[in-house]
Parts: C-alpha cells; structure tokens; sequence
C-alpha cells in the first residue's frame, strides 16, 4: 500500500471505522527496528502506516502516560478516564458495542426505558440505511456523549488542579507517539496488513454500489 498517496482524512476516517477490538501488537514488535527517514515523504508516509497499524498501542501508551502522571490525583484520574472513553466514543464498532451493552442492561430494569434509548428509525436508500455515518448512544448522538465526557473531564481537572499537569502529561504521551511513528520502520507483516484493509475497504464500498 503506497501511503504518500493516502491523505490524512483518509487515515482519520480508517482509523474511525476500524474494529475496536483489535488487541495491541506485541511489545517485541512495537519497539524493535527504529531507524531516521530519508526524506520527508518517507517520514510522512511512516506516520500513516505506524499510526493505522499501531493504532491501539498508542491508546494505550497515552492512557499509561496519563494515569502515571495523575497517579497522585484521583479526581483527574477519573477525568482521564472520561476523556478516553470520549476519544473512543469515535470509533464506529465501539460506540456501537458500548451501546448495545448499555441497552441490554437497561433492558432488565426498565424495558420501556430501554426501547426509548433505541436510535431512531432510519429509512433505507439504495439497499443501504441512510444510518451508516450516524451512531447513536442511548438515543442521542454519539457526538453528545463525546461532549459530555470532554465537559466532565474538564471539570474535573479543573477541580483537581490538575489541569496544566494533564496538558503536559497528554503532550508527553502525543510526543511518545510521534517519535515511535516517525522512528519505527514499517515492517512486511505492516504493509501486508494495511494492504489487506485497503482491499477490504474497495470491496466494501463495491458491493455498496
């Protein structure tokens, strides 16, 4: 997969609609074979590649990052762990599956509770529903969710005194995966996987047609 031809939307966009459960690659590949890129484009490209493929060891490097660094802060623990549930709310698969499990436990205090946090009916056009960009939690959508959970973080934060020592905690943990990004050397089973999900993505959109 030539990644100098993929644009950063287009990276956003994968990054968004990928299964969340994909488990983290193992740490003897995460930190092994770093090495300078030779030019700009080489470097650019290497940032696409690391950041699709290694996607769920920098959320968790930055989850790590953030909980070393409030370790003595509880309240902006909690608000950490807020705005990484807000970040993961963006992901299609999760929003979705974190939905349906709150739905289900609904369900078994309040039915009539639980149909009305049900997303409303989408008309289907085209042989496709009209729904496919729109993600609902627990009747709203997800982006709603996502402002709560940034809101209260701050909040919290800000009741913590903690608020300058998270931003430089989060910009320590975005540096960490900027230099891993641009140092690791994408490796065959990397271009290989990339080029599976590239693939998978074509067929989709062709079978939409």
């Amino acid at each position: 997969m030539d990644w100098d031809n993929v644009a950063g939307e287009d990276v956003i966009e994968a990054l968004r609609e990928v299964e969340w459960s994909t488990p983290p690659r193992p740490l003897g590949e995460f930190f092994s074979r770093f090495a300078f890129p030779r030019s700009f484009s080489k470097l650019t490209s290497r940032l696409k590649c690391n950041l699709y493929y290694y996607r769920t060891n920098y959320f968790i490097l930055v989850i790590f990052v953030l909980g070393l660094a409030l370790i003595t802060r509880p309240v902006a623990i909690i608000g950490a762990a807020l705005t990484a549930l807000g970040i993961a709310f963006l992901n299609d698969s999760f929003a979705a599956s974190f939905n349906e499990k709150v739905i289900r436990t609904v369900r078994r205090f309040s039915p009539h509770l639980a149909a009305k946090m049900r997303p409303p009916h989408m008309p289907v056009i085209r042989g496709r529903s009209s729904a496919r960009k729109t993600i609902y939690i627990c009747g709203q959508p997800r982006f709603v969710s996502v402002f709560i959970c940034l809101a209260v973080s701050l909040v919290l934060w800000f009741s913590s005194c903690g608020l300058l020592w998270v931003l430089y905690a989060l910009l320590a943990g975005i540096l960490a995966i900027v230099l891993h990004a641009s140092l690791r050397t994408p490796n065959l089973k990397a271009r290989l996987n990339t080029f599976r999900e590239e693939f998978r993505a074509v067929w989709r959109n062709y079978s939409e047609l």
